[in-house]
């Protein structure tokens, strides 16, 4: 069966490939912190199975422990090495929830049913904010089955970026944030379609886009809530031609062409 990719809003997505559903940075809610939903429905149950959840690195919108709760009790959860110790909420739903967490650093590998978790490095600050003492990679993933699906979390353009990921078909790639002002540690439109050219998948779906905005700051330059995805799908056009891109909107899935 070829591999299905869901687009659930922010970084979550469902990744569908032999028979397993690989969900990644479940995020869940209408609003938190000083953030809120400004397109898409939420997710229904549906997006809550999994059976085996990704998380890329601490931020609260990636590791948001509210929703990491909605799982089904005993559900695995792959987190960078450390988390544990650095986030005590993960302690309490092992202990309430029966999650199994295993913690994975860059170059680390991971079966699940018929897929393979490879863990790649991402260039981000991967500590829970605010700043605490304890520090945790930011990571990448790349799920191999049918095909080679890259969620990339978040992540900057790094020199050896095509190496450390490896051959993919399909990239997930961010491709906006959450406020007005992205730094060189994120991708934005233009840099993920650098990334892209230097990744040469097959396909790409743009993420972390067009979801959550600060409260009271709708009129602070709008066009980085709303462009991202078309100036991506633009400038992956230029940069990467050969490149399917498919831009979803919030609950949208596709089967991207991902033959090897």
């Amino acid at each position: 069966m070829p591999v299905e990719v869901t687009w659930w809003g922010h970084a979550t997505c469902t990744i569908e490939d032999s028979g397993v559903r690989v969900l990644t940075d479940p995020l869940f809610v209408r609003r938190f912190a000083h953030l809120r939903r400004r397109r898409g429905e939420l997710p229904g149950p549906e997006a809550t199975v999994a059976d085996v959840v990704l998380v890329s690195h601490l931020h609260s919108d990636h590791l948001h422990l509210p929703s990491l709760s909605r799982l089904a009790p005993g559900s695995r959860l792959i987190v960078p090495l450390g988390a544990v110790r650095a986030v005590p909420g993960l302690r309490v739903l092992r202990s309430v929830r029966g999650l199994r967490i295993t913690e994975v650093a860059p170059g680390d590998e991971v079966r699940a049913g018929e897929v393979r978790v490879r863990v790649v490095p991402a260039m981000h600050d991967g500590r829970r904010l605010p700043v605490g003492p304890h520090r945790s990679p930011a990571l990448g993933f790349v799920v191999e089955g049918e095909a080679r699906t890259y969620f990339a979390g978040d992540t900057g353009l790094f020199d050896d970026m095509a190496q450390a990921v490896g051959p993919v078909d399909v990239a997930l790639l961010p491709v906006g944030g959450w406020g007005p002002y992205l730094g060189h540690s994120h991708l934005d439109a233009g840099r993920a379609a650098q990334a892209l050219a230097r990744l040469a998948p097959r396909s790409a779906v743009p993420v972390h886009f067009g979801t959550y905005w600060p409260i009271g700051m709708d009129g602070v330059r709008p066009h980085e809530f709303h462009s991202p995805g078309d100036e991506f799908v633009r400038k992956a056009a230029l940069l990467a031609p050969e490149v399917a891109v498919h831009r979803l909107s919030h609950g949208e899935h596709v089967r991207p062409e991902a033959a090897r």
